[in-house]
């Protein structure tokens, strides 16, 4: 008898959670609860599963998502960028962006063993690397002069070490704050390769607050690299026991609290998770949280807030529009989608701030970088 109750009170709970959590709601959902717990009072199990319940409709409405609303005239003033190829935010609140200045990446760029075709040039001679206000979007300081070749992923860790990737050189790297030479250096200079020590156009680097570091390693190797703090290579993902297959995995998203590594998984038009495994080499053997939809497009970048993922994806077809999306992985679902009112053009990285406040949308044609602040849902 208990468990035909307790089924019947599943299926209620399923159309209650189904409901949109407005206020009306909010109260209709309360007094069900309360008829339900006054008829099963008289067992405790069934009272038991109804506070579990309760609570889990409870969770979902307080992780309802932030909206991202784009700010107008934002930055001020005109910046001067080429193409905009990362962002993170520091410690400050500040957005730290990578530009590649008067490079271009174009068909001419790499051979097609996908070695870089301009070393000639040298590195690039402006700074590439730009730390903005996050008020009026004015440059407040500027680093990355003749040290690059072709920038592509930056992300700027909690203590405000600096990590880049140059598709060009292939290589990525560590800096402290302010320092020239990076205390971490993976990869050999200008040779591309598919072994442990080489890697081939590498994208994005996401850094745990364990310090583990995970390195997509990106357009020719399609694989994440996970490293420890000293750069000690502890597993290649996927594994060969892992039944997941990444193509160009542009970007990386750290969920710490459900211990989930999510990757753009640009050619895939999908969004994949896969265990992360922190503080463990291998982490369970558990399937990846995969997000794809019809209309998902080529999925350029990804960042984490709790345990939502915003991401953005960039030209596909003309059939399919270039637009931000909240994604909830344990549902393996896309939750909402935006973009500014005058539309995006080529998204290329995204990146929110540490206190959830907003996020910043890197873009490589035209040259620029958004600001979205995170609203409340009407």
């Amino acid at each position: 008898m208990v468990t035909s109750i307790v089924a019947v009170f599943g299926l209620l709970v399923l159309f209650v959670s189904g409901l949109p959590f407005d206020e009306d709601n909010g109260k209709a959902t309360k007094a069900f609860y309360d008829e339900v717990r006054q008829l099963l009072s008289l067992n405790p199990g069934v009272s038991q599963e109804v506070s579990k319940a309760e609570q889990q409709v409870t969770d979902e409405a307080v992780d309802k998502p932030d909206v991202p609303r784009a700010v107008k005239k934002w930055p001020q003033e005109p910046l001067k960028l080429g193409q905009v190829s990362g962002v993170s935010v520091n410690s400050a609140l500040q957005p730290v962006i990578f530009h590649r200045a008067d490079r271009v990446w174009d068909q001419n760029t790499f051979n097609n063993s996908n070695h870089y075709q301009n070393i000639h040039l040298g590195p690039i001679k402006e700074h590439t690397v730009l730390t903005l206000d996050p008020q009026t979007g004015k440059v407040l300081g500027k680093w990355g002069a003749d040290l690059f070749y072709m920038p592509h992923g930056l992300t700027v860790d909690r203590h405000d070490n600096l990590w880049v990737t140059d598709v060009a050189l292939h290589q990525a790297f560590k800096f402290k704050p302010g320092e020239l030479q990076p205390t971490l250096t993976f990869g050999e200079r200008f040779r591309p390769g598919p072994d442990p020590k080489h890697l081939c156009m590498p994208t994005s680097i996401a850094v745990a607050t364990t310090g583990e570091i995970f390195l997509a390693d990106g357009y020719c190797n399609s694989r994440i690299l996970k490293y420890n703090a000293l750069g000690v290579l502890l597993r290649v993902i996927p594994g060969p026991s892992e039944f997941l297959t990444l193509q160009i995995p542009h970007a990386l998203a750290l969920i710490e609290p459900m211990d989930r590594l999510c990757i753009a998984d640009r050619e895939n038009k999908r969004v994949t998770c896969p265990r992360a495994g922190l503080y463990t080499i291998q982490g369970k053997k558990e399937p990846a949280l995969t997000i794809t939809q019809p209309d998902m497009g080529r999925v350029f970048g990804v960042a984490a807030k709790g345990k939502l993922v915003y991401a953005v994806n960039g030209p596909t077809s003309e059939l399919l529009p270039v637009q931000g999306m909240t994604i909830d992985p344990q549902t393996e679902s896309i939750i909402d989608h935006w973009a500014p009112e005058e539309g995006f053009g080529n998204p290329h990285a995204i990146a929110v701030c540490p206190n959830g406040s907003a996020l910043y949308i890197a873009e490589i044609g035209p040259n620029r970088i958004w600001k979205f602040e995170l609203v409340p849902p009407k």
